[in-house]
């Protein structure tokens, strides 16, 4: 500007009209918000969203839908959110072995050993329920498992103790 801060003056009426017509609709829309919905707003990155836990699928009623839909929401937010972290991780390793090129096995091992175990935990989980699983199903595969490996634990003991009165008969 060359003759001092203040913009050349507008003799124009329609764009006047306008402009007054805008700030009558839009000031106390402006006020409303900035007085009184941002100071009691919040604050949190969008990203980083929130919601409650609910309950699980063996803390609810059998005859209680409700509590069988919000665990079953809350088991497809879970298996979304580990399914992300694990492409995350696998993402992470493949940029790894892309910029490490010829020495990416010793250099991105530290990767490959993370987005490994993550990738079994989700498998352990989440593994052989296909793509309509729900909580319940989700929860006997754990009890399943659980029961499997309190057998084979017994089973294993079992098993040391014949070896070590064997052993003990030997000698």
């Amino acid at each position: 500007m060359v003759q001092g801060d203040q913009p050349p003056q507008d003799d124009n009426l329609f764009r006047a009209f306008a402009h007054a017509l805008y700030t009558t609709v839009d000031a106390p829309v402006t006020w409303f918000r900035e007085k009184v919905v941002e100071p009691n707003q919040k604050k949190y990155p969008w990203y980083h969203r929130q919601y409650r836990r609910v309950p699980t699928i063996d803390q609810c009623y059998s005859d209680d839908p409700v509590c069988d839909f919000e665990a079953n929401t809350q088991f497809k937010r879970d298996r979304a959110v580990d399914s992300e972290i694990l492409s995350i991780l696998r993402m992470r390793y493949e940029d790894c072995m892309m910029y490490e090129s010829p020495d990416h096995l010793t250099i991105c091992k530290p990767f490959w050993e993370k987005y490994k175990d993550a990738e079994e935990a989700w498998f352990i989980k989440y593994g052989d329920l296909g793509a309509y699983a729900d909580a319940r199903k989700a929860f006997m595969k754990q009890k399943h498992r659980m029961v499997w490996e309190k057998h084979t634990l017994i089973y294993e003991l079992e098993l040391q103790q014949e070896i070590k009165d064997h052993r003990d008969m030997k000698t």
